[in-house]
């Protein structure tokens, strides 16, 4: 038998999806960027081709970040993806091998029992009829997983899964059925003639007992293949379309293409290739600690897909980076969230915002300043000459201890350097980025640039981690930006200064934006191991819980935020520590408000722990960096 009419589902919704794929593709293709056309097309033909393949092999199939995750929910994610590509391909050369011709049409692959219904009585088709049903029955226990998580997600270690539209659910219904009509359509088919192996025969055995077998077939093959065709022709507009999207975007990611400021393919592709696991609502501590649901990174891609007002999903968000960490996909949610804050009209809630937060700062910055859109005050200054810059920020001239602190250490340490904002200055400008109001933050980081280029510095300190990255990221400065804790490592390294060891016992929390992100991890830990006792937490490095106190979420009570950091603050506490230990000054104020366990900065610690002599001055003046002390 070489047709019959129940195939036709399944060509036309696979010749569909297969259009439908590549046209898109070109689509996204002619829509990038000269220079990303010529990255993706170096890509193909260089060391990203492999990489991409390695990848799309460890995460799209056997979903190995998945499974660092959660065991249970890689077991499911592996087991349908990588299972049902196994099938696919076993199942082609199955067909190529026992058929009558080779490079058979894909139905004959997918349909195989059916046209060859005397297939695998002995020997090697035996053997290979063994394989099909253990592939098989690793899909099917997949699929009991997820159909469990779906109904009760605590199964596969979820607090929640992600709500879905009415295509998702009609989707996601013909995915459940693929495969039991698959193991019924063949179960059949071997019950009527005797065949298959330890599932499929099995089962088939046991129905001819008490079912006419061959007429029960043909109704589920028709059902595997009608499965298959809506599946298919609804993959474009539900979630599902993240299984064809997630291999273009790993190309374009590894080819070197990054998130840009505005919406572009780049961005698209992401959001299309977001799968809607809900890993990002577990990982949300506004989800387990402040009780909001609907706001998550997997809503946001879902809204952008929907094409629905995402404004006040955008806007209430810590922007602590915990999603982007978890993301299996490694989708840039962040930048994502960014880019819909900039397309969206948050301006007039936050200058209400913005305008509290100059005023808490007085006199930092003039009255003439709060709500000003031109930035007249701004005045031209000519700062003193200086090899090394430090620049407190709005938060350290609000927690005066810490700028105390890298005053004396700074002192101790012999450096020639200028505190460029001592009297007050302006804002380094990422609470204005983190609002959507792009233009005016350049505004101050153009005033701020011009201060720093006059100096004449080659060293650029700073307290604040919020500080710390946008001088990094936002920043065009020919000047090393260091954290105050990767200074002071560099100081202890040299031995610039003296530190007595203080036995304190203390735990250590990484400040979302110098530790996610900013990568900077190890020279905090390394600067507490020097004068004090460190001890292990729950939540480390790229783990690290948010405050709750960000400045990026401008919809949260700050009921809500306090709850957020008091949750925070008991886990880090959980070993009784004499100190929590941050770096900084917004996690310090932050949990000071929470907890009885004394919260202070790592400069505060440092600064307590300095021996009290002279120290003779180094010559760190004359160097060009001061990563060249180590070679001094």
């Amino acid at each position: 038998m070489k047709f019959d009419p129940f195939i036709i589902p399944f060509n036309i919704g696979l010749y569909f999806i297969l259009i439908y794929v590549v046209s898109r593709s070109v689509i996204w293709f002619r829509d990038l960027s000269r220079p990303d056309k010529l990255r993706l097309q170096r890509g193909f033909f260089g060391i990203a081709f492999g990489l991409s393949l390695k990848e799309i092999f460890m995460e799209s199939l056997i979903h190995r970040k998945i499974f660092k995750t959660n065991i249970r929910l890689g077991y499911m994610h592996m087991s349908l993806a990588f299972g049902w590509f196994l099938l696919i391909l076993f199942g082609t050369i199955e067909a190529d091998i026992f058929s009558a011709k080779h490079l058979n049409a894909p139905y004959k692959a997918i349909f195989f029992r059916f046209f060859n219904p005397d297939h695998g009585r002995m020997g090697f088709e035996a053997a290979y009829g063994f394989l099909m049903d253990l592939i098989l029955a690793f899909i099917l226990s997949g699929l009991l997983v997820a159909v469990l998580k779906r109904f009760y997600s605590k199964i596969v270690g979820m607090k929640k899964t992600t709500r879905l539209k009415m295509s998702d659910r009609i989707a996601l219904t013909s995915l459940w059925l693929i495969f039991p009509s698959r193991l019924l359509a063949e179960s059949f088919t071997c019950g009527a003639y005797g065949t298959g192996s330890f599932l499929t025969g099995s089962l088939g055995a046991w129905f001819a007992t008490f079912l006419p077998a061959q007429q029960m077939a043909y109704p589920f093959w028709w059902l595997y293949s009608i499965s298959l065709g809506t599946f298919f022709v609804l993959l474009p507009i539900t979630r599902y379309m993240h299984i064809p999207t997630e291999l273009f975007l790993i190309f374009m990611r590894n080819s070197g293409i990054k998130t840009g400021d505005k919406t572009g393919t780049y961005s698209e592709v992401q959001t299309y290739s977001c799968s809607s696991c809900g890993i990002c609502i577990d990982a949300c501590q506004l989800n387990f600690s402040a009780g909001i649901t609907n706001i998550q990174s997997a809503y946001l891609m879902k809204a952008i897909r929907n094409n629905d007002d995402v404004s006040e999903i955008a806007d209430n968000c810590l922007m602590c980076g915990r999603c982007d960490q978890k993301c299996p996909v490694g989708i840039e949610l962040s930048p994502i969230r960014m880019i819909q804050r900039r397309a969206g009209e948050a301006e007039n809630d936050f200058r209400n915002i913005y305008k509290g937060y100059f005023r808490s700062r007085q006199p930092i910055i003039s009255e003439k300043a709060i709500g000003s859109s031109n930035y007249s005050f701004l005045h031209e200054t000519d700062p003193e000459k200086a090899d090394i810059l430090y620049f407190a920020g709005c938060m350290t001239h609000l927690t005066p201890t810490i700028k105390n602190s890298m005053i004396k250490i700074l002192d101790a340490s012999g450096v020639k350097y200028n505190f460029i904002d001592e009297q007050g200055g302006v804002c380094c400008g990422r609470p204005l980025m983190l609002a959507g109001q792009d233009k005016e933050a350049r505004e101050l980081i153009n005033y701020n640039s011009q201060m720093i280029w006059k100096s004449g510095a080659h060293t650029l300190i700073t307290s604040c981690p919020i500080c710390y990255k946008v001088f990094k990221e936002s920043y065009y400065l020919d000047v090393e930006v260091l954290h105050h804790t990767q200074f002071i490592k560099m100081l202890i390294d040299e031995g610039s200064v003296k530190l007595n060891f203080l036995r304190n016992k203390v735990v250590y929390h990484s400040p979302c934006d110098l530790g996610r992100g900013s990568g900077v991890y190890d020279e905090p830990k390394e600067v507490l191991n020097h004068v004090s006792r460190l001890q292990k937490s729950n939540f480390e490095d790229g783990n690290s819980l948010c405050c709750g106190g960000s400045l990026a979420n401008m919809k949260i009570s700050s009921q809500k935020k306090k709850k957020i950091a008091l949750e925070a603050a008991i886990e880090l506490t959980k070993d009784n520590p004499d100190i929590l230990a941050t770096a900084c000054p917004l996690c310090k104020k932050t949990f000071s408000a929470v907890t009885e366990t004394r919260v202070a900065d790592i400069s505060e610690i440092v600064a307590e722990a300095l021996i009290e002599k002279p120290v003779k001055k180094n010559n760190i003046s004359n160097v060009k960096s001061i990563r060249e002390l180590a070679n001094i």
